[in-house]
C-alpha cells in the first residue's frame, strides 16, 4: 500500500516553508532544508551579500559547485577501480589460461 504525501515544514533563514513530500523522503528532506539554511546563514555572516534571493543563489552555486567536484572525485575512483579489476581479470584469465 502505497503511503500519501504528507507536508512537512521546514526553516530556511528563519522563514517556514511547507513541502509536499513522501513519508520515506520526509527525513532527506529535512536534512536538506538544515544544510541549506546553514550554508545560506554562513553567506549572509560574511556580509559581502544583502538579500535573501542573492544568499540564495550563492548557496545553490556553492552547493553544486560542491557537487560537481565531489562528482569528479567519486569518477576518477570509479575508473581507477576499474582500471584495476582490468588488470585483475587479466591476471586471472592469465593464471587459467596456464592451468
Amino acid at each position: 500500500m502505497t503511503q500519501q504525501p504528507q507536508t512537512v515544514t521546514v526553516y530556511i533563514l528563519d522563514k517556514e516553508y511547507h513541502v509536499v513530500c513522501p513519508q520515506e523522503e520526509r527525513h532527506n528532506l529535512e536534512r536538506a532544508a538544515v544544510y541549506l539554511d546553514s550554508k545560506m546563514r554562513e553567506i549572509r555572516r560574511s556580509g559581502k551579500v544583502i538579500g535573501a534571493e542573492r544568499i540564495a543563489v550563492l548557496a545553490a552555486l556553492n552547493i553544486t559547485h560542491d557537487l560537481q567536484h565531489r562528482t569528479r572525485q567519486l569518477d576518477e575512483v570509479s575508473d581507477q577501480g576499474g582500471e584495476q579489476l582490468q588488470k585483475l581479470l587479466q591476471q586471472l584469465d592469465h593464471a587459467l589460461s596456464d592451468g
